[in-house]
Formats: structure tokens, C-alpha cells, sequence
């Protein structure tokens, strides 16, 4: 599910929509009775930085305000961000990309990278009621996402620097651990854990 201008959204709404997510189940309530419907998607969610969308633009000046800027962002709480494995900044596309006849990379080449790095995590879960990385629970983390000594300083250098919460490390592990799969890595190393780090938000909890 892809949704767009996230702050706009109602609070009430999004909030329920992220726990949707997360229980792989909605459940509706009428009078006559409730019913749950499975619901295991993955959601994508844009924002812009700003309510003009111009802040940190290297064409335009924003027209914003900095509290303008802060409240704005701060419709979405910490937490909720928290939620989300992968954050991204999109910058502006300047024209030699847009004209560049260069093709990006064709969905059979990455379904050529996705398929082995799947198969990997259904026979690293294979006995168990997990189905892929982002099944992982927090009581099993150790047990699928074990770090060396290297990537364990990395990641005690992370938290402290970032301010992480629980929920973000369990989050970065498992996010580790699809990106050693993708590159065909037993194990997790330091360079995995490094760009699952950078995925982070920029503004914690």
C-alpha cells in the first residue's frame, strides 16, 4: 500500500493503519457483529519535507517558517517513524538524468537478486512459523541476526550516536540481515549492518 502526503493524513488514521500493518490483521466492527480480515501488506509512505515542500532545495527557497517546518514534521510522532525499516530522502531529479536515454536497473535483474536472497531466508526459518526476515520477533533476534565483534561496536557506536530505541535495533538487524541475503552473505557483516544504519531518520525518539 502506497500513501502519499503522509503528515496530511488524519493522526487516528495513519496510527491505525501502522498497527494494521504490524498485526498482519484488520478488524471491523459493526452492530450486528465484529469481524478480523488477514492484511499482511507492505506500506510505503511520502512526505514532503515541508508544507511548501521546498525546504533543503537547491533551486527553490522554502517560504516556510523553521516552526512551520518543525510542527509539520512533528505530525508524525517518533514512534511511528520508528516503524518504518527504510527511510529515505529523495532530492530534487536534475534535467541530465531526466534526458539521459540510461534505463535503470530492468525487474527481472532485481527479481534475479530478490529470488536466491528469499530462498536463503525461507530455509534459515524453515521449522518455524516465519516466512522472511521481517518476521523476525524480537525473542529471535539473536538467534537469525548474530553479529561479529566488528559489527557489534558498530552497532553500540549507533545507538549511542542516534539515540536508537529497542524497537529501532531489532529493526536494523533484521534489515541487515536482507541486505547480507541480497549480496549472497552467510553472515552479517559490518558493511550490511553500515547501510542498514543509514536508512535510519534522521529525527529519533
Amino acid at each position: 500500500m502506497a500513501v502519499n502526503y503522509w503528515p496530511t493524513q488524519p493522526g487516528r488514521a495513519a496510527k491505525q493503519l501502522n498497527i494494521t500493518q504490524l498485526a498482519h490483521s484488520v478488524t471491523i466492527s459493526r452492530a450486528s457483529g465484529t469481524l478480523t480480515f488477514p492484511a499482511n501488506f507492505q506500506l510505503i509512505a511520502a512526505m514532503n519535507p515541508c508544507p511548501c515542500g521546498y525546504w533543503g532545495d537547491s533551486t527553490h527557497n522554502c517560504s516556510c517558517s523553521p516552526a512551520m517546518v518543525t510542527r509539520y514534521q512533528k505530525r508524525i510522532s517518533g514512534p511511528l517513524l520508528d516503524r518504518f525499516d527504510i527511510h529515505m530522502d529523495v532530492p530534487r531529479v536534475d534535467y541530465e538524468k531526466l534526458a539521459s536515454n540510461r534505463t535503470g536497473e530492468a525487474s527481472e535483474a532485481v527479481r534475479q537478486r530478490v529470488f536466491p536472497a528469499r530462498e536463503k531466508q525461507l530455509a534459515r526459518l524453515v521449522g518455524s512459523t516465519l516466512t522472511c526476515n521481517a518476521d523476525i520477533g524480537p525473542a529471535h533476534i539473536r538467534e537469525y541476526c548474530e553479529l561479529d565483534d566488528t559489527s557489534k561496536a558498530l552497532m553500540r557506536s549507533a545507538m549511542n550516536q542516534l539515540g536508537m530505541s529497542a524497537r529501532a535495533f531489532h529493526r536494523v538487524l533484521k534489515l541487515a540481515r536482507t541486505i547480507a541475503d541480497l549480496a549472497g552473505a552467510a553472515e552479517i557483516q559490518a558493511a550490511h549492518l553500515a547501510e542498514a544504519i543509514q536508512y535510519r531518520p534522521r529525527r529519533q525518539t
